[in-house]
């Protein structure tokens, strides 16, 4: 905010009045089975259009109180970013048919090379499937532990930003507005490298011939076993299987980890950074992504997060 006290006309709108604890765990409780249905049977909200739909039923539950008019501050305030990242969505989905032919070889290489610094020659996907799913890997074997953990944790990448996101326009739309920027900015960000340098992920690159045979996707693996699985029903077949460099799903979970540390005081504050570890750790692991991909996401969300603190500095925000 200008000076850091200008107030915006969102903030100047009526007090939203106060809902009894009561009524809000009430509300909240139907909220969340019914957000619990619809996992079971539908799988984890996972494009744009359904995560905005829960995240503004998550909102009508916790004001359950607040007039119906009130309600429809969440539609004022979440469209335009919320178009925005609609309109990444169907691009990121298009950019692989716009003509550029996909890297393959300098991934592998600088993946050997980062591996021979520590005495392994093999990529760290082949070194992690070799230790955590066996030596060959057989997708078909039985899940163990960590795979549930990893899986859950690549989810979260679609809920966790547009979560705390929500959390933030109900306690503070200043700090809401800095994580949106950054939010969308990563991803536009992210796009654009995509457009412009297409790069075929290690799963793919195994199906063509240039890693080995048995290094195998395995994304998903462990949900099965809970009877959960993903499906994308509205945005289903709008992925594009090249857009690997840089791994947003590393970029933006280090930029959550970071914009938190940030602001918050505790010394525990560091332990957030458990998050992008694990999520990188398991992008590898499972041949989504190499480590190259991991370090430009994590350089992505420096970049990001340097540019917007400039320009509100600028703006005097």
């Amino acid at each position: 905010m200008a000076n850091g006290d200008q107030i915006t006309a969102t903030e100047t709108r009526a007090p939203i009045p106060a809902t009894r604890p009561a009524a809000r765990a009430v509300a909240f409780a139907v909220y969340v089975v019914g957000l619990l249905a619809w996992t079971r049977f539908f799988g984890v909200p996972s494009d744009t259009v359904q995560v905005f739909g829960w995240l503004w039923l998550a909102t009508i539950a916790w004001r359950i109180e607040a007039p119906p008019r009130q309600h429809l501050d969440f539609l004022r305030d979440w469209w335009l970013p919320t178009l925005g990242l609609v309109i990444y969505f169907y691009s990121r989905g298009l950019a692989d048919e716009w003509g550029l032919t996909p890297h393959v070889q300098m991934p592998i290489d600088v993946d050997r090379w980062l591996s021979g610094l520590f005495g392994g020659g093999a990529t760290p996907t082949e070194h992690l499937q070799s230790a955590l799913c066996g030596s060959p890997c057989d997708p078909a074997s039985d899940p163990r532990w960590y795979d549930l953990v990893f899986t859950t944790v690549y989810t979260s990448h679609f809920l966790v930003g547009p979560t705390l996101a929500v959390v933030l326009w109900l306690r503070n739309r200043g700090e809401w507005k800095r994580w949106m920027r950054r939010y969308v900015g990563i991803n536009f960000a992210a796009l654009a490298v995509y457009i412009l340098y297409p790069m075929v992920p290690p799963w793919m690159a195994a199906e063509h011939g240039y890693l080995p045979s048995d290094i195998h996707r395995l994304t998903g693996r462990g949900w099965e076993d809970v009877g959960l699985s993903r499906f994308h029903l509205v945005l289903h077949g709008v992925g594009n299987p090249v857009a690997a460099m840089p791994s947003l799903h590393a970029g933006i979970a280090f930029l959550i980890a970071l914009f938190a540390i940030n602001r918050l005081k505790s010394s525990y504050r560091w332990l957030l950074l458990a998050y992008p570890i694990v999520m990188s750790v398991g992008l590898v692991y499972y041949a989504e992504h190499y480590v190259i991909d991991i370090i430009a996401g994590a350089a992505l969300a420096l970049a990001v997060l340097w540019a917007c603190s400039k320009w509100e500095r600028s703006r005097g925000d």
